[in-house]
């Protein structure tokens, strides 16, 4: 509206140089795509060929094509974990807790500032980097580089990566993805889930390999002979306390000071409790008010076992978490633990993705569903407003070519086709139907109102068409084009989703050009074969039989 009133009318515009020049170059495009379109008619079936060609390797670049989930983006931070061998000491972990710092801040390079905590039998690392601007590397770089300098440290295994940018669900593992196994018996269970693991760290697609089963952590089992203990007036409570006041650190007292309070714990002597024949030094008050020893009321028997029995859904479960290497695929990894897992197995254990790699699962199959919805309420709003069967499947037939080029695009840049892509290419199929719509609705409205063929109609709309149909169309590539070359924050996962709508933008709008004028023509042809089978089809039934009537009747 602003511009019809601010615009010189054509009689009083006077046009500048760069005006003149950048008209003459228009113009010789148009000139161009005319000549060149005029030739693309004349063969007409060689061009519904090439689509067909095109459409086969749209189907078949999405099947094979890897896909991920949510790309890791370089957000100047790596979180990891170690684990050290079933039964070390807490003074033990301590250690290589200190020997992982000293790798860690070796790295002046990339590493501002780090922390390092210690868990039983575990810990955990947070790792600040420097700004990008700061280090050559990237995060993902970085966290591949610690790896062999942690794998000379003996004894413990270090596990690092840059944390994706949404955590979806799972347990806290040392790897990103966890596959889960279920099972009601322990032993088929606890059997079985170690040849899994040992065969996933074959595969090459997976990397830190590791599960949450600790079936041989050093135990102690304290059978109680109740008989004998109830001869003398002990009971297994009273064995109980005592075992935990010796090793539970039992609070038995609080010492008040003016200033503070202190907890009085009530333990065994650091040397004794690292040995388990210190157990039968431990002595219990029958009901006779004498001594009796541990050893004289249970066997004692050093063992390994469970350091814990992990539940999911109710049942018993072990996870294996693993990480991605560089330039591997989610899906790639997901099928190959898909297979590992069919190969060793039995069918009485249950498996399943959790958290991202669960996600990620889902989402396939919803997003597939999602572009289908997509198209489907696209042909039924164009039907609607073109009043036709037909003519919208004309403006869909670009499609295809916009998908093949955003996932050629992304094939060129080693990309997988992830969320953020997956949505560029939904995105895509509202952008490119544009240039079908506007030479559709220019060349019906030229065939209801002048009366011309559809092959004069289709030329005359790309013609007067093909100038807002370029507009358009870099308006849509040079506002997308930032994201797909965006370097700041955040700017790896979205990456896919510029370069999916930039290249299916260029490669779409050069095809689409002279695909859809040929798919007027045969469509247009299409309808009117088919009005005018309809057509007779009610003529026949609107036909009345003629019943002749004999003399004398």
């Amino acid at each position: 509206m602003m511009a019809s009133r601010l615009l010189a009318r054509s009689k009083e515009a006077h046009h500048g140089r760069f005006y003149l020049v950048t008209e003459t170059v228009y113009q010789w495009f148009l000139d161009l795509y005319m000549r060149t379109l005029a030739t693309v008619m004349k063969h007409r079936p060689t061009a519904v060929i090439v689509s067909l060609v095109v459409l086969v390797g749209t189907v078949f670049m999405f099947w094979t094509m890897p896909k991920g989930f949510l790309a890791n983006d370089d957000i100047d931070f790596l979180r990891g974990r170690f684990e050290v061998a079933e039964g070390t000491s807490y003074d033990a972990t301590v250690r290589y807790r200190k020997e992982i710092a000293a790798v860690i801040a070796a790295d002046t390079n990339n590493v501002d500032a780090f922390m390092t905590r210690v868990n039983p039998g575990s810990g955990g690392i947070s790792i600040r980097l420097k700004p990008k601007r700061q280090r050559k590397m990237s995060a993902d770089q970085i966290a591949q580089a610690f790896r062999p300098r942690f794998a000379a440290i003996p004894g413990v295994r270090v596990f690092l990566s840059s944390p994706q940018p949404v955590s979806i669900g799972g347990i806290s593992s040392s790897g990103q993805y966890q596959f889960t196994l279920q099972c009601p018996d322990l032993a088929v269970l606890y059997g079985n889930a170690p040849k899994l693991e040992a065969r996933m760290r074959q595969i090459p697609l997976l990397q830190d390999v590791n599960s949450d089963l600790r079936l041989t952590n050093p135990e102690v089992d304290v059978n109680i002979n109740r008989d004998r203990a109830a001869m003398l007036g002990i009971s297994p409570q009273q064995i109980e306390n005592a075992l935990f006041s010796a090793y539970g650190s039992r609070q038995i007292s609080s010492i008040l000071a003016p200033n503070n309070q202190y907890d009085v714990i009530l333990e065994l002597l650091p040397e004794f409790q690292n040995e388990p024949e210190a157990l039968r030094l431990l002595y219990l008050r029958s009901a006779g008010n004498g001594l009796v020893p541990l050893d004289a009321l249970a066997s004692i028997k050093p063992g390994t076992g469970p350091l814990t029995i992990n539940h999911s859904g109710q049942l018993p479960s072990v996870t294996i978490s693993f990480n991605l290497p560089p330039g591997i695929a989610l899906s790639e990894a997901v099928k190959a633990t898909e297979d590992a897992a069919k190969e060793i197995l039995p069918s009485s254990i249950d498996t399943a993705f959790s958290g991202t790699a669960q996600a990620f699962k889902a989402s396939q199959a919803s997003l597939l569903l999602l572009l289908g919805i997509s198209i489907l309420v696209i042909y039924m709003i164009l039907g609607i407003l073109y009043e036709s069967f037909i003519h919208p499947i004309t403006i869909l037939s670009g499609l295809p070519f916009a998908a093949f080029g955003a996932l050629a695009t992304l094939w060129l840049f080693k990309m997988d086709l992830a969320l953020y892509g997956f949505v560029g290419i939904i995105m895509l199929l509202g952008v490119v139907k544009k240039n079908a719509i506007m030479m559709i609705d220019f060349a019906l409205d030229s065939q209801r109102k002048d009366n011309t063929s559809a092959l004069d109609a289709i030329l005359h709309a790309c013609r007067t068409r093909f100038r807002p149909i370029m507009m358009t169309t870099l308006a849509a590539l040079f506002a997308t084009l930032p994201i797909a070359l965006g370097t700041g924050a955040g700017a790896t996962s979205r990456r896919p989703l510029g370069l999916a709508v930039v290249g299916g933008l260029i490669f779409s709008q050069l095809i689409t050009l002279y695909i859809t004028p040929v798919f007027y023509t045969y469509f247009d042809s299409l309808q009117r074969w088919l009005g005018r089978l309809f057509k007779r089809g009610e003529d026949a039934r609107t036909v009345s039989p003629i019943v002749s009537a004999g003399p004398g009747v």
